[in-house]
């Protein structure tokens, strides 16, 4: 028969690891939900399969004013941005909040791990929704001006297209993008320099990671508005580079290589419709 303490130390480490499952399962579940919730366009006139499929159009009728829109609508839209957002980024923040539940788990309080995380992750995704509610601005006042599709939800003039490629391409290259960058390839560091106790301090710890994150994919973000807010082979394509510009060893080179291709092609479109 075990001891007691061995007992207790049994107990503790099916404890913690059923923390850690639990964590995971948490946001797997997140991140299925928000990309069913993408894939259907729930509460929008089309799904994201829909405005797939007809990616080739630039517009089409609408049933609505453009720029008209209701309070309920503009939720929607809020919501839509938000969703979009955490199936996007969940992958690429997944092993940070996993690796500072960890920590927890080796320090005086393990028993709080679940609840830290769960926070860290809270305060990641208030970030991402204040981008949102910007994003959905942004979607509204450039509908309202005649730029944005009503129906399709992307860019109608080719040529303001190309220079959202270019600024976006741009933007790869910049002392900001670098500093963002640096911040969410390197998790131990972030959680080392940006450490805080209590349940208010990993929410503030997933903000400000939240929003490095933020300064680090907006300029990626934008090119929505060129390929379509709800185009699918962007929302995964973008996804993919994000993952592999904060999680890949060559992430940095990635990251520059992705930016003189879409100058490359910013210039193009530029060049052709000349």
């Amino acid at each position: 028969m075990k001891p007691p303490d061995a007992m207790r130390g049994g107990w503790v480490e099916v404890a913690l690891r059923r923390d850690r499952a639990l964590l995971v399962g948490a946001m797997g579940v997140l991140f299925l939900l928000a990309g069913l919730y993408t894939i259907f366009g729930v509460g929008m006139s089309m799904s994201a399969l829909d405005m797939t499929r007809m990616a080739g159009m630039i517009d089409m009728p609408s049933l609505r004013t453009p720029g008209a829109w209701s309070a309920g609508f503009t939720v929607l839209v809020v919501l839509m941005w938000w969703v979009m957002m955490v199936a996007m980024m969940l992958p690429s923040v997944a092993p940070v909040i996993l690796l500072y539940a960890a920590l927890i788990r080796r320090s005086s309080t393990p028993d709080r791990a679940r609840n830290l995380g769960a926070n860290f992750l809270a305060g990641y995704l208030l970030a991402w929704l204040g981008f949102s509610l910007g994003a959905a601005l942004c979607q509204w006042a450039l509908e309202y001006a005649g730029v944005v599709s009503a129906s399709m939800m992307t860019l109608l003039d080719t040529r303001l297209g190309a220079v959202v490629l270019i600024a976006a391409g741009a933007f790869q290259f910049t002392p900001l993008k670098d500093s963002c960058l640096s911040q969410c390839r390197s998790p131990a560091k972030f959680l080392s320099e940006r450490h805080r106790p209590g349940l208010r301090g990993a929410l503030v710890m997933g903000l400000e990671h939240g929003i490095y994150c933020l300064g680090c994919c907006w300029g990626l973000m934008a090119l929505l508005f060129v390929g379509g807010i709800m185009n699918l082979y962007w929302i995964v394509g973008l996804a993919a580079l994000v993952a592999l510009e904060k999680l890949t060893p060559h992430g940095r080179l990635i990251s520059r290589i992705a930016g003189a291709a879409l100058v490359a092609w910013g210039l193009s479109l530029l060049t052709g419709l000349t």
